[in-house]
């Protein structure tokens, strides 16, 4: 999302420098158009919790990338709960062979 935003922003800079009215409502809805179909079920809570003509671009652009962080904070999590199961269970798979030796 921030290389995408990046790229976004040097394009509008760039229109705007040539012809001077390049409103954010403009932008925002051609934005919210191509989005990518993993940002889908966003647009509508945007709708529903913003006037989105008073939406400003980077408005937009921080609540995208604040998806992303939610969505990378969530797998960095599963991924801390796999290793975590996975050490539980290398434990009690040891255990499990001291107790046959014991035996």
């Amino acid at each position: 999302m921030k290389e995408f935003s990046d790229r976004l922003m040097k394009v509008v800079n760039k229109i705007r420098l040539q012809w001077e009215e390049l409103f954010d409502k403009a932008v925002v809805e051609k934005v919210l158009v191509s989005l990518p179909e993993k940002f889908e079920h966003k647009i509508p809570s945007l709708e529903d919790s913003k006037d989105l003509s008073q939406f400003s671009l980077n408005e937009l652009v921080n609540a995208l990338q604040a998806v992303e962080q939610r969505k990378a904070l969530r797998l960095e999590n599963n991924v801390e709960r796999a290793y975590l199961a996975n050490d539980r269970d290398k434990a009690i798979a040891k255990d499990d062979d001291n107790k046959q030796l014991g035996d």
